[in-house]
């Protein structure tokens, strides 16, 4: 008898194959049997009605300081993720020298880029290492409801072997090359999968400075390269301000030909004014690249438009940049909706003028961006759905439309305004991005700009829009749409052990009413340490999630069940 049989679901294996009706048989954490009359079970699940799928593998996270303090690692499990890989774009916690100066510059590197509150993170983070394998063992030794992939990160790399100041805007001499690329060696053969940095201009400290390795000379690189080869490889991970232009890819390639392993980068145009369509000669390069040489770079691209949310309990709002605004920014948020209903307080704000000297992108203020996100939250509204085609239709200023709009849901109204990939005011970029073979379906950036975003759910919105409720043009095949979320992830990262129902993997599943699935909007959650908030989403329709074979999420809820561990690498069981 079986540990567990999941009976009469339509498996989408996530393989790509066609769905078919079966059943799914458990032992010890394993699936070890899929198909018809695989026997009873001690426990058994009815799916039917019910897609059963693999685990849902995210392969861009920011739980590097959260996985210290959240066993469940909240909000990942609720939309059917079984497997975090951290430490992307250069950022993390490890290494890093003793003393209270180490920890807050990394605080400020990790607050400005990725938007999670420095109080947070200084109450939250345990601190309990100095080395990256000493971090890796920190998480080994605590509960998880989910697994997690830990990557190197550059920044505190830099700063650990080159100091804040020489980091930052200093070439690395040979010495600290060496030095750094030792480190990533052990960090290597003690369970990392990889490597990563950042090169573009928009990351920044809380201070306004520029982040560690940004503009580190390729030799750097190349050379860190090396010493991930020397340990068992790995992948190498970035976000470029080039976006993979030939004088990235030069060294990507040779990078990408050294380890064997797959070059991943951002491939997110943020300026609002470039042209839609740039990156098909980019993906045309990476083609030739792999049936040429067999270098296996992939752009990784997101599910939705990369942008942020506005309300006036989140970071930034159109009128974050208005100096009467700042009258009342840090009140409390039932005091900042009081003063905001006050008609004297509204004509002043809206005769005042924005400042805009600290905006990176201006689309605070650009109007025909910004579109009211609604309940459910419509992720491709057309431009007439803008806040500047709203209020045009009613006959009002883009200001006064706003002011109003960001008062309904007693203040709680959101807007969205996408950064990237809607300069065509539709998904129809994306849709071309995402079935591409060169891309990889990526950027949740779960754990990271927290007070902005909510797109820890990009697992589910795949299914909701692009899979069931897109109108506006093309959607994706359900088969494809979990492929893209379960196996491939899991082969870029050398996870061979799940991304697929069958027999010998583990059984890492999920179980999902899809007639049921319903996205509704992000609301703002006070839970984080020291008090700190975090936009969260929930999403109804996911029955049931598995890791290791233990149920962690039962119709939306959690269980108290914590299978979850850290994946070492495949080299850390060579050592």
């Amino acid at each position: 008898m079986h540990d567990l049989v999941i009976r009469g679901g339509t498996i989408i294996d996530g393989t790509g194959a066609p769905g078919f009706v079966g059943d799914v048989a458990v032992d010890k954490g394993t699936i070890v049997a899929v198909g018809r009359n695989v026997g009873p079970g001690r426990e058994e699940i009815d799916a039917t009605g019910n897609i059963v799928t693999p685990g849902f593998v995210d392969t861009h996270t920011h739980y590097d300081g959260q996985v210290t303090w959240d066993a469940q690692l909240s909000p990942a499990a609720w939309h059917g993720v079984t497997t975090a890989i951290m430490g992307n774009c250069g950022m993390g916690f490890a290494p890093i020298r003793p003393g209270i100066e180490a920890r807050d510059y990394l605080i400020t590197v990790m607050e400005g880029v990725e938007d999670i509150p420095g109080t947070v993170l200084a109450e939250g983070v345990s601190w309990d290492w100095e080395s990256f394998p000493e971090y890796l063992d920190s998480i080994d030794c605590k509960p998880h409801a989910i697994d997690v992939v830990a990557q190197v990160p550059h920044a505190p790399l830099r700063a650990y072997v080159m100091g804040k100041d020489r980091a930052i805007d200093g070439e690395a001499t040979d010495e600290d090359i060496a030095e750094m690329a030792q480190l990533v060696k052990e960090a290597v053969q003690a369970g990392a999968h990889g490597f990563t940095t950042s090169r573009t201009f928009i990351h920044l400290t809380s201070k306004g400075e520029l982040i560690p390795g940004t503009y580190a000379e390729p030799k750097e690189l190349l050379t860190i390269a090396d010493a991930m080869v020397d340990a068992g490889s790995g992948v190498f991970q970035l976000i470029s301000d080039k976006l993979g232009k030939p004088e990235d890819l030069a060294w990507m390639s040779k990078i990408g030909r050294k380890t064997g392993k797959p070059v991943i980068f951002s491939l997110v145009e943020v300026k609002p004014d470039s042209d839609p369509y740039e990156f098909r000669q980019t993906l045309d390069s990476l083609k030739r690249i792999y049936e040429t040489e067999g270098v296996d770079i992939r752009a990784a691209v997101p599910w939705r438009p990369p942008g942020f949310l506005m309300g006036l309990e989140t970071s930034l709002n159109p009128f974050s940049y208005y100096p009467v605004y700042a009258e009342i920014d840090a009140l409390p948020f039932a005091e900042k909706v009081e003063r905001m209903r006050d008609p004297a307080f509204r004509a002043r704000l809206l005769a005042d003028e924005p400042d805009m000297s600290k905006s990176l992108t201006g689309l605070a203020t650009r109007f025909d961006k910004m579109f009211p996100l609604g309940d459910p939250p419509n992720y491709e509204p057309t431009p007439e759905e803008s806040v500047a085609g709203l209020a045009k239709a009613k006959g009002v200023s883009p200001q006064e439309y706003v002011y109003d709009a960001l008062l309904e849901q007693g203040g709680k109204a959101l807007l969205f305004v996408p950064v990237a990939a809607y300069a065509l005011g539709s998904l129809d970029i994306l849709h071309e991005q995402l079935s591409h073979s060169r891309t990889t379906a990526s950027l949740s950036d779960g754990g990271a700009h927290v007070a902005s975003i909510s797109d820890a759910s990009f697992t589910s919105f795949m299914l909701t829009h692009w899979v069931k409720g897109r109108t506006r043009g093309p959607r994706l095949p359900l088969e494809e749409v979990i492929r893209l979320q379960t196996s491939e992830p899991a082969s870029l990262y050398s996870l061979d052990d799940r991304g697929v129902i069958a027999q010998g993997r583990k059984a890492d599943i999920n179980i999902i009413d899809l007639e049921a699935l319903h996205l509704p909007a992000p609301y703002m959650a006070y839970d984080l340490p020291a008090g700190g908030k975090r936009m969260m989403q929930k999403v109804d329709g996911f029955r049931y999630t598995l890791v290791n074979g233990e149920v962690i999420v039962k119709d939306g809820v959690m269980t108290e069940a914590l299978p979850g561990k850290l994946v070492r690498g495949p080299q850390f069981a060579m050592n």
